[in-house]
């Protein structure tokens, strides 16, 4: 019987009509195995709930945290990176693997769950992060994430420190990967938002040669809520993401959701 490598993202478990595509993840094999890319839910309770949930289902269950992972209120007990740090923590006492622990291998490739966030490097040429953000500003066009996930850490030096730790677990790899992430590793799938500043708050220029270095045979992302295969630099990225209802209802007749990514038997 053939095992799957199943792939979804963007759940937004808080939405009452999601809950019914939720519903429907369960695998034809009980060997079969769910990646989660992000944004599950803002509140961690019902991130843990949902991912228990799933993991009851199939035999392993891999997350990485989106940015509504890490929306955090002034009087919440964890924000910033102790949010994130507590999600690993209770994640991991529920056996879903996480970005901080050993790399699964399904097959003969190893599954990478990173965590990487966005350092504003998707902007424009010629100005500076500051002019970036002010010009979205201007225009009316901000993410969630500056009230909710700024105002409680650096996100330009969390990003680089997630960099660095994941470039260093990645250079000890052998062998061909699937590399899974929120944000897109590549600027490209962000050209075809409909407002270009949105790109700011979508990843970051450096990991843009990762997919090749560390031998991706396929990417897997979500974030921008706009499903699709795109083929760069010859490596397949795709985004995943269900989304909100007006989202998914357009998509159904798009890319098969849960996404199969990998085959064994």
């Amino acid at each position: 019987m053939t095992t799957t490598l199943w792939a979804v993202s963007d759940l937004h478990a808080a939405v009452k009509s999601n809950h019914e595509r939720i519903d429907t993840l369960v695998p034809p094999n009980p060997d079969d195995w769910l990646i989660v890319a992000g944004d599950v839910a803002e509140r961690s309770e019902m991130v843990v709930r949902v991912l228990w949930e799933l993991s009851r289902r199939y035999a392993k269950v891999i997350w990485v945290p989106g940015n509504h992972e890490l929306f955090s209120r002034s009087a919440d007990r964890f924000r910033g990176r102790n949010k994130y740090e507590e999600l690993v923590r209770e994640l991991r006492q529920i056996g879903v693997v996480t970005p901080e622990d050993d790399y699964p291998v399904f097959g003969d490739v190893t599954v990478v769950p990173l965590f990487t966030l966005y350092d504003y490097s998707f902007r424009g040429p010629g100005m500076s992060v500051e002019e970036a953000v002010e010009s979205a500003k201007e225009k009316q066009i901000m993410m969630t994430d500056e009230v909710a996930i700024a105002p409680f850490v650096d996100i330009r030096a969390w990003c680089w420190d997630r960099l660095t730790y994941s470039i260093k677990r990645l250079s000890k790899i052998d062998g061909p990967t699937v590399l899974v992430n929120h944000w897109p590793l590549v600027q490209e799938p962000t050209l075809g938002l409909r407002w270009a500043e949105i790109a700011l708050w979508c990843g970051t220029r450096h990991t843009r040669g990762w997919a090749k270095r560390y031998n991706a045979k396929k990417v897997i992302y979500g974030h921008l809520h706009m499903p699709s295969e795109m083929l760069v630099d010859d490596v397949v990225h795709v985004e995943v993401s269900l989304g909100y209802p007006k989202e998914w209802t357009r998509h159904e007749h798009g890319l098969p959701w849960p996404y199969p990514v990998l085959e064994v038997k």
